[in-house]
This record gives structure tokens, C-alpha cells and sequence, in this order.
């Protein structure tokens, strides 16, 4: 065995990847035997496989998203990742009118590009600096603040809030808690975009209407909850991860700053080499198989998209970052059903952000001098950078 489970593992900073290629070399679907959840006495499974993890993803009958109400669920309510068939549907139709395109492009303009080009003026003129510490961990979540409503100057609370819900099965005090103060700080906001529509998401979310039928509160709180960690946490990790692949590919750094129209690619191949979300869950409904292993009814079933994403029968030199890679979907996002309604304002955030940070910090590079530990990408579940110390030309 080439790795240390219980190091790979660990979700702060486990490095898994050695551990899912030697799994998926044995199998694509694994029965992880005594590591079941407690739904089933099959064990659970890990799949590991591009077309398995297609497959699961997109057959939402068998594999039910209603394990998620089991466990975030009980921090962020009454979610729609818990959901499945038409009352899934239903529930993602009136959610989906807040995320329209001409929403989209107005947030570019209005605040997207104004907040990061915030940050990077209040670092610029210092020629070194952290880029998670000054930018990253602080851009998505004044977007998701900033469409949402909530005042900038609060956003570093939200931040707090979003990392201790997204980690409330840790602590589950401490979730719990965020949970409510975030509820206690939203409701006012709600109850004025009710009362006072003014034509932006949250008023778009309050009064959203499928077939005559509204967003039931408790459901309405629970995207609200969904949608900051989510927003905010899993985008500045993956914005950490591009910047890193760009650092420690220099060749690929000079190529995208003289031609910004690399940076699609730049965005699609770090969400493929290093997502910041690694795996999402499902339950077995019934009685199955994937690719040929048997799958009992009521069996958690975690799909280890990071790992199908590296699937050497899916993608060539699958570790390598490459954005001259042939283009190819990937499941970062999720596909299926379920798969990621932010995921068009992610990509915008990732595409501003790096546009921007490049053109404005010149010669944008790793300090030297920064000291140990080096940066890295590191985690289990979610997978980040926790430092990336830069210095560029003033």
C-alpha cells in the first residue's frame, strides 16, 4: 500500500489521491465494508470510476441525494440537495429564476469586478502579500453577501458562519449555532424584500412562483444557509487552487496573462485537476449494482468525483494540470438532477478574479522569502491552499 489511510484521510490536511488511484485501479465501485453510515448493512461504497460516477449522478431514482437531509441537513434545514423526482424539480425551478443570465451579467458589472478589484487596490501597492489571506478567502463570500443583500463590512462574519455550518458534523455546537445567527441576521432582510420587493435575488427568491406555489419558509431559510457556504467556502478554495496551478506552472502564467481568453480553460482544468469539493453523497433506493458490484438497498454511496475527474480511462496524464487539454466534461459541478445551480456564477467569479489579480499584480510570483510551511493543496472533502505568500512588481 503506497499511502497512509488515516493521513489521506485527515479533512484538515489529508492528500488522498494516491489512496483513490490505487482504489480505483482495483475497482471503480468499492464496498468500503465496515465504514457504513448506518443506513443499510451493506457497508458503503466509494465510486471511483468516471462512467460509475456518471452514471450514479444521473440516475437519481436509484441513488437518492436524501442521505444530505441526514447530515448537513440538520444545519442548514430543509435542503434541495436533500430532494429528489418532481418535488426536487419543483423546488429547483423556483430557485432557478434567482440565477437568470441577465442576473448574471449584471453582477458582473456591478459587483463582481468592483469587489475584487477592491481587494487587489488594497494590496497592491505593498508588492507582497498572501493571496488566500488577502483576496481569496475574502472575495466570494462579499459576492454571495453582496447579491444577497447583507452590507460588505459583515461578510467576515458570514465567512464564519459558512465555514462552522459547512463543518457543523465536527462540532456540532458550534454549527448549530452559526445556523441560527445566521437565520436571526437574514430574517429582517427577508421580511423587507417581502414586504418591499426591489427586483434583486433575494426579492426574486421570497417571490418565486412555479404553477401558483411559492418557497415554503423552511425551505426558503435552508437555500439561504446552502447558499453562502457553498458560494462562498468552495469557491475561494478553488480560486486558491487555480492560482496555485498557475504559480507552480510559470510557462502556463505567462501564456495566460499575454492572452486572457486562456482563462476558460484555465478555470474548466483546475475545476477537473483540483476541485474544492471532492465528493458528494447518495443512498441506494434499492437493491442494485454499478459496474458489476452489488449494492444493497439503503447503502450510502459517496461519489468520489475528484477521483473520477482523475480517471486515467477518462482523461490522459489525469494528474498533470494541462488547459490544452481536448475538452471534455467533467463533474466537479456534479451532472445530473443535482448538479450545481451556482455554477455559472462560479465560473464568473473564477474568471473575473484571475483576469483581474493578473493583469493588476505584474509578475505575479511566490515569495521567497515566505518562510515554512511551503503552500500546498491539502484536505480531504474539501481541498484548498491555506497560504499562497506572492510578491509581484509594484
Amino acid at each position: 500500500m503506497a499511502y497512509d489511510r488515516a493521513a489521506a484521510t485527515d479533512f484538515f490536511h489529508g492528500q488522498p489521491y494516491a489512496m483513490w488511484d490505487e482504489e480505483r485501479q482495483h475497482a471503480p465501485v468499492m464496498n468500503m465494508d465496515g465504514m457504513s453510515l448506518g443506513q443499510g448493512d451493506g457497508g458503503s461504497y466509494h465510486v471511483l470510476g468516471w462512467s460509475e460516477a456518471e452514471h450514479v449522478l444521473r440516475d437519481a431514482e436509484t441513488f437518492s441525494s436524501s442521505i444530505n437531509m441526514a447530515h448537513i441537513g440538520e444545519f442548514m434545514g430543509e435542503l434541495i440537495v436533500g430532494l429528489d423526482g418532481d418535488e426536487h424539480r419543483k423546488y429547483r425551478n423556483l430557485v432557478a429564476k434567482a440565477f437568470r443570465q441577465s442576473q448574471l451579467e449584471r453582477w458582473d458589472d456591478t459587483l463582481v469586478r468592483p469587489i475584487i478589484a477592491k481587494l487587489i487596490d488594497e494590496v497592491a501597492p505593498h508588492g507582497r502579500g498572501d493571496l488566500v489571506r488577502d483576496i481569496t478567502s475574502k472575495y466570494p463570500v462579499q459576492v454571495i453577501c453582496g447579491i444577497v443583500g447583507v452590507p460588505l463590512e459583515d461578510a467576515e462574519q458570514f465567512a464564519d458562519w459558512a465555514v462552522k455550518i459547512n463543518t457543523g458534523t465536527l462540532d456540532r455546537e458550534t454549527g448549530f449555532a452559526a445556523k441560527k445567527a445566521m437565520t436571526d441576521y437574514l430574517r429582517p432582510l427577508v421580511e423587507e424584500r417581502r414586504e418591499h420587493p426591489t427586483g434583486d435575488f433575494l426579492s426574486d427568491l421570497v417571490h418565486a412562483e412555479v404553477d401558483g406555489h411559492g418557497l415554503e419558509e423552511e425551505r426558503l431559510w435552508g437555500f439561504l444557509r446552502l447558499l453562502l457556504p457553498a458560494g462562498a467556502e468552495t469557491t475561494y478554495r478553488v480560486m486558491g487552487n487555480a492560482l496555485f496551478a498557475l504559480l507552480t506552472h510559470p510557462d502556463v502564467m505567462v501564456r495566460v496573462q499575454a492572452d486572457f481568453s486562456l482563462l476558460p480553460a484555465v478555470v474548466e482544468e483546475t475545476l477537473r485537476w483540483e476541485s474544492s469539493v471532492t465528493m458528494v453523497s447518495r443512498v441506494a433506493m434499492h437493491d442494485t449494482e454499478i459496474a458489476g458490484c452489488p449494492v444493497k438497498a439503503g447503502s450510502p454511496v459517496n461519489v468520489i468525483c475528484s477521483a473520477a475527474n482523475h480517471d486515467p480511462a477518462r482523461f490522459d496524464h489525469a494528474d498533470q494540470f494541462d488547459i490544452d487539454r481536448p475538452p471534455a466534461l467533467h463533474v466537479a459541478f456534479g451532472t445530473g438532477p443535482h448538479q450545481c445551480l451556482g455554477m455559472h456564477l462560479a465560473r464568473l467569479e473564477l474568471r473575473a478574479g484571475l483576469e483581474e489579480i493578473l493583469s493588476r499584480l505584474p509578475n505575479l510570483r511566490f515569495d521567497p522569502d515566505a518562510g515554512d510551511p511551503a503552500p500546498l493543496i491539502e484536505g480531504f472533502a474539501f481541498r484548498g491552499p491555506n497560504r499562497l505568500p506572492v510578491i509581484w512588481d509594484r
